[in-house]
């Protein structure tokens, strides 16, 4: 484990040599509130190394060194979004293999089934939810943990050749451009709609705004007792209990057993803040643009298109063009975020 500056300055020269760098990174979500970067993996040819951002390492040089070289990682969007807010990394350029076999037609793309498919081996899951702030790491974890990008370089060998004689290679350069530039932007929640929890939708305004309040509440009580929001409440019990409090229902009998008594007079407070509210939420307004029915014929026309050279690739569909995606592009308002990449539009000429 590299978890000092000494450690680090010694291993920088070997990665900055480096012919190609294989990276990942573990996050401890299902343990804490909001969550952090824990642990960076790095393989390189001959070895495979564990970077301890928790550590206080001055990180600034590694990542340096990362941003002049492609970096394989595999379904590279969460530890893209990770790595860009927790460190402010942006890579220059990677090879995803995930991304990868997909454009090649792999159904089972998740990595132990890759490696599995291509290289014979079959990956241990069991410590894949471990707490990975723990300290430190057991023998079982850190196995796991190297095994993340101990088998990406020949993962990359043998995809790369089969896009390159498919003529895909160019799709998936341009699919890995797309992800860095979409993971590069830090997105605020829209206050609107982040309490919108699962079932929410059923509810009438007064009830959303009893969610609302009970939504900040246990927010607050995540952030204070460094827990996962679900460990607290569950959505499903939060949205119960919200219908409970406009019916005018002993809200006693609607809490969970294990609830404190702390918080149980937290909820009952957020419970009287919604119920006092005077403008509650509304129903959310379904966004976007009214298809006519020209447009709407043109949609399936493209959608039809689509799904024709989806299957003569034997690729999911979705990859050439999301719904979202196609309906802008008949809506043709030049509104949108969504933008077909170079090698869809190609597709669906």
């Amino acid at each position: 484990m590299i978890d000092t500056d000494e450690k680090l300055a010694a291993f920088l020269p070997q990665l900055s040599a480096a012919s190609w760098i294989a990276l990942d990174t573990e996050a401890d979500s299902l343990h804490a509130y909001p969550e952090k970067l824990c642990l960076i993996q790095i393989s390189i040819e001959g070895s495979d190394h564990l970077v301890d951002p928790l550590a206080g390492l001055k990180l600034a040089p590694l990542f340096e060194i990362l941003s002049q070289h492609e970096l394989i990682l595999h379904g590279a969007d969460y530890d893209l979004r990770l790595l860009r807010r927790d460190c402010g990394f942006v890579p220059t350029t990677i090879f995803d293999t995930m991304l990868a076999s997909r454009l090649l037609g792999v159904r089972e793309f998740g990595l132990s089934n890759l490696v599995s498919k291509f290289l014979g081996v079959t990956l241990e899951k069991g410590p894949q939810k471990a707490n990975w702030a723990r300290r430190p790491l057991t023998e079982r974890m850190e196995a796991y943990a190297r095994n993340d990008t101990h088998f990406l370089k020949p993962l990359v060998n043998l995809l790369s050749a089969e896009l390159k004689a498919k003529g895909r290679l160019a799709w998936h350069q341009q699919s890995c451009a797309q992800l860095i530039a979409d993971c590069a932007v830090l997105r605020e929640p829209d206050p609107d709609t982040v309490w919108r929890v699962k079932g929410s939708h059923h509810l009438a305004p007064p009830a959303m705004a009893v969610l609302r309040e009970i939504w900040r509440w246990r927010e607050q009580e995540a952030v204070a007792s460094n827990k996962p929001p679900f460990f607290i409440i569950s959505p499903e019990i939060m949205v119960r209990i919200a219908q409970g409090a406009v019916a005018g229902h002993d809200l006693e009998r609607l809490f969970p057993h294990y609830l404190t008594t702390r918080r149980r007079k937290g909820i009952a407070a957020a419970a009287e803040a919604g119920l006092a509210e005077k403008h509650p939420p509304m129903p959310l307004r379904r966004k976007g643009h009214r298809l006519n029915e020209s447009e709407k014929r043109r949609l399936q026309d493209i959608e039809k298109r689509r799904n024709k050279r989806a299957d003569e690739l034997q690729i999911d569909p979705t990859l050439i063009a999301s719904r979202a995606a196609m309906v802008a592009l008949v809506a043709d308002k030049g509104d949108s975020d969504i933008e077909l990449m170079p090698w869809q539009k190609e597709l669906l000429k």
